[in-house]
């Protein structure tokens, strides 16, 4: 951790370069590139994103809960907004066992905030039979802004607490994961149907709309299907839709959804070199990410900083708030903002062309892109507009994104699981040759 601390200086050289606050971010001069001298290599980029995002995780967790904040000042300054995401709660768990491994602090303390926190977890926080809210107070777990209760997002915690599980060979650990997991009721979440409802509030019951089509919804299907208890039938993995999508050259499936739809369940299931009838999903997100790079490219003329090493949108902050945006084809009013989670997202799926990107956002972009946490959630090198906060779940996906193309350990991790692995062979995973390109 002391390394890290020293690390977060780097940020701060940038400081008296003449910010001024706007409603939404920041305004930075684009001349505050990274010196040559601060300049990293490939390798040395990872392990900032990764030991950075740990920071966050770390830092912004309740200390006797352990439950994440959804967003936080990118700068790690005091920050009294209350409002956690399970969703980040699950990422954080994973980042302890990245933390763990990285000897980032002591194994002890690190332990003992994962046992804390799946013990509030299981104790504490708001749930409806065995599902969470999407948001609850950081302190006391209890559900806030009326928000619903979320399959998918109670579906990213139970990745991150079964990768704890099998991360921590630890008895106590293991039975709280377990516990978390039996109690979920997935076939009341199925409200009659094959395919999920989208979510449920105490005021309006189910939400109408479903979980019907492909997106980051593999790993809810596989876990639920695979369940020790409440599990469903292994037909719904056949009942969601897989849309075929065409741009230019490529063909893969999707719909007309962020790149972060591509991302999440390869987060923590390992797809590579297996396929269902379907598809070869890791080779099928390689083909979407590359699709969205080039799609970047192909509005340039309108956003002349987009090029081969500065692309990406995925949904994000902006200066008119929360969008979610991206393509192909487009979709909202894409304004030349840059996301780095979109790149950061997909590291595994193309290494070479994502940390690039990442690289020449770190390198070209200075303090616009990166602060104490690392990347910002969003920047606009046109305007000169910069996100003042981190979002928990984007640092989520490019921290373990970043740390499964370097070491595979939350994909090792978190298939030990058995549950992970009776669910693909249900539905139908066989072995298949991993194509060298998504093109």
């Amino acid at each position: 951790m002391l390394s890290i601390l020293a690390k977060s200086a780097l940020a701060y050289p940038f400081a008296k370069a003449g910010l001024y606050g706007t409603a939404h971010g920041l305004q930075v001069r684009q001349s505050q590139a990274v010196p040559p001298e601060w300049r990293l290599t490939d390798e040395e980029l990872l392990e900032e994103i990764v030991s950075r995002a740990f920071l966050f995780f770390w830092n912004e967790a309740g200390k006797h809960t352990g439950l994440v904040r959804d967003r936080a000042l990118a700068d790690g300054g005091p920050d009294t907004r209350r409002v956690a995401s399970i969703a980040a709660t699950g990422f954080g768990l994973a980042a302890l066992c990245i933390g763990h491994k990285r000897s980032y602090l002591p194994s002890r303390e690190i332990e003992s905030r994962v046992v804390s926190t799946l013990s509030f977890l299981l104790n504490h926080v708001d749930q409806v039979n065995g599902f969470f809210y999407h948001f609850i107070d950081v302190d006391t777990g209890k559900r806030v802004r009326q928000s619903e209760v979320s399959p998918i997002d109670t579906t990213i915690l139970l990745c991150g607490v079964l990768t704890a599980r099998k991360y921590f060979h630890d008895p106590v650990i293991s039975q709280l994961a377990m516990a978390i997991y039996r109690r979920i009721n997935w076939r009341w979440m199925l409200n009659g149907g094959r395919t999920f409802a989208l979510g449920w509030t105490p005021e309006y019951k189910f939400i109408g709309a479903r979980w019907d089509t492909y997106c980051e919804l593999m790993m809810m299907y596989l876990l639920a299907i695979g369940a020790p208890a409440y599990n469903i039938s292994p037909a719904s993995w056949n009942a969601f839709s897989r849309p075929t999508m065409e741009f230019e050259n490529f063909t893969y499936i999707s719909g007309a959804d962020p790149l972060f739809v591509h991302q999440y369940s390869h987060a923590w299931f390992d797809f590579r070199n297996r396929r269902d009838q379907y598809a070869n999903y890791f080779l099928n997100s390689a083909i979407a990410t590359e699709a969205h790079r080039q799609f970047c490219y192909s509005i340039r003329w309108r956003f002349p900083d987009y090029d081969e090493n500065t692309w990406g949108i995925t949904a994000s902050d902006s200066p008119l708030g929360y969008q979610d945006w991206g393509g192909p084809p487009e979709i909202g009013h894409i304004d030349g903002t840059v996301v780095p989670c979109a790149a950061g997202g997909s590291i595994p799926f193309q290494p070479k062309e994502t940390i690039a990107c990442l690289a020449n956002l770190y390198n070209k972009y200075g303090l616009a892109a990166w602060r104490r946490y690392g990347f910002v959630d969003a920047f606009n090198p046109r305007t000169g507009w910069t996100d003042v906060d981190v979002i928990g779940i984007d640092q989520g996906i490019t921290m373990l994104m970043a740390e499964n193309c370097r070491s595979q350990l939350i994909w090792d991790s978190f298939m030990k699981n058995p549950e992970a692995q009776r669910a693909m062979k249900l539905v139908g995973f066989q072995p298949s040759a991993q194509v060298a390109t998504a093109k």
